[in-house]
């Protein structure tokens, strides 16, 4: 069997913030740096208990995947893990939505409309100007990406469309070159490949909720199915917690 766990992201700033984040590249917190190093250390727990042990990492390509990353492998002893990072790990780009706070867009644009703009599978937010400064083809991480790829908004299907060719692609061959992988991303990328793995339904996953700074543990048959049911690392009610808290409002 292959191990691939999966990881969202710590508290970032406009987590705390109740702002839509997306693309934009903002950092941890404080608790989020120490949701990562929880994260670390539930990981080094399950190696002492089961041996899962990593040959190498996934990110996406923003800070708050990265350093989350970075510091679960130094408190596990990893950091010296082989690291590859690709955009199509991105959190779903949330359109103009991006840097708004979530009460005031509600307020302003209605709950159920918001809601739609959240959560609905295939209904993206108002788009970005593709001359917008704040679109990604003026950001110099996406300079080898063709511009066309580049998003200005995004529902969850598009996310599904962008990142599972990836998965399928880069994780997959590790998975079945036998190694142990760990990716490290963001709610709605997670959400996909949750979608994908789990064989969640379209309308299913709108209402499933990923705790920040808790590893997910996937073990894989030899066709990459489930071989055993996936699980959190960790104590059962605190991660309930945690998901009830990040859930919209």
């Amino acid at each position: 069997m292959a191990s691939l766990v999966l990881l969202r992201h710590g508290e970032s700033a406009w987590n705390a913030e109740n702002r839509f984040t997306g693309w934009v590249d903002v950092d941890l917190t404080e608790t989020g740096e120490a949701e990562a190093r929880q994260a670390g250390e539930l990981l080094l727990a399950e190696r002492e208990e089961s041996g899962l042990d990593f040959d190498v990492v996934h990110t996406s390509v923003l800070t708050r995947a990265v350093r989350t990353a970075d510091i679960a492998l130094s408190v596990m002893g990893r950091a010296y893990l082989p690291v590859k990072r690709h955009w199509r790990l991105n959190e779903r780009h949330y359109g103009a939505l991006q840097g708004l706070d979530k009460a005031e867009t509600a307020a302003r644009h209605g709950d159920v409309q918001v809601a739609l703009w959240r959560r609905s599978y295939d209904v993206a937010p108002p788009p970005l100007s593709s001359e917008d400064e704040a679109h990604p083809r003026f950001d110099p991480r996406y300079d080898r990406v063709a511009p066309a790829a580049l998003p200005g908004t995004e529902c969850l299907a598009d996310v599904v469309v962008r990142l599972i060719p990836y998965f399928e692609d880069a994780i997959a061959g590790d998975l079945l070159d036998g190694k142990d992988v760990l990716v490290v991303a963001h709610g709605n990328s997670l959400r996909a490949l949750y979608k994908h793995l789990e064989a969640i339904s379209d309308d299913d996953i709108a209402g499933l909720n990923i705790p920040t700074g808790v590893p997910r543990l996937y073990r894989l048959d030899d066709r990459l199915g489930l071989a055993d049911e996936p699980r959190y690392l960790g104590d059962p009610d605190e991660i309930a917690a945690k998901a009830a808290a990040i859930a919209p409002r």
